[in-house]
């Protein structure tokens, strides 16, 4: 039997084109760029969180000359809010980057080991996860729950 899956996402031109709120979380995201930690890269991620109590949460990419010890904007980020806000549901996420070895005006998305990781927050919160995916400028995507990014997921279902 041939199964097929697919997901909708919004796509926009640019930011102007967003929800004013959107906007701001995608702002964040962009200025904290600055903060990551990527000298053997250069590429900078920045994920900016707006949690369902109103409050924003941040988290950068931090590099490591033993590359398995770094880690991704959005895990950080998941720590922060997790030990901030305990048992508190992440609204939006908005993630962006800036390299001068990337095109800039492209969305990225999370890695796989980030999508499992923010799976899990989505589902231990009971809540799902919106991203609004962009680089510096130009195209957005908006994805409605990480569970979309993350078909045929390791879950604690597995672990009963």
């Amino acid at each position: 039997m041939h199964k097929k899956y697919e997901f909708d996402y919004e796509s926009y031109d640019d930011s102007s084109e967003l929800r004013p709120e959107d906007q701001e979380l995608l702002s964040k995201a962009r200025a904290i760029t600055a903060q990551a930690y990527a000298p053997y890269s250069q590429f900078y991620v920045g994920a900016v969180a707006r949690l369902k109590n109103g409050q924003f949460v941040a988290g950068t990419n931090q590099e490591n000359a033993s590359y398995p010890v770094g880690i991704c904007a959005e895990r950080v980020l998941l720590g922060n809010a997790a030990m901030l806000y305990p048992g508190v549901p992440i609204d939006t996420i908005a993630i962006s980057y800036n390299s001068e070895q990337v095109e800039p005006a492209h969305p990225i998305s999370p890695c796989g080991m980030c999508r499992q990781a923010l799976l899990e927050y989505e589902t231990r919160t009971l809540e799902p996860i919106r991203l609004i995916l962009s680089g510096q400028e130009g195209k957005v995507f908006i994805i409605k729950t990480v569970a979309a990014l993350l078909p045929f997921a390791f879950t604690s279902s597995e672990l009963q």
